[in-house]
């Protein structure tokens, strides 16, 4: 069973990788073969049920053209602010 803590930090994820795949108009099916992902993968992300491997993590933040320290940095800024 989650905690609730954790609950927050994945919502917060997927809110963040869906905004950012959203910033530079890429599909769900874009970013998991740029990432190397399923795209199913994506899509379970994206709603909160499953979280990534660190080593998933930075390649969707590499997928997103972003830092992955950067969207890390946002993501918990994201799960502070809906707590």
């Amino acid at each position: 069973m989650r905690k609730a803590q954790d609950e927050q930090v994945l919502k917060a994820a997927a809110a963040e990788i869906k905004a950012r795949r959203g910033r530079i108009a890429i599909s769900q099916e874009e970013l998991a073969h740029r990432a190397d992902v399923h795209r199913s993968f994506i899509a379970r992300l994206e709603v909160a049920q499953t979280q990534p491997s660190l080593a998933v993590l930075i390649r969707i933040a590499e997928a997103l053209e972003t830092d992955a320290a950067d969207m890390v940095r946002s993501i918990v800024e994201r799960s502070r602010n809906e707590s």
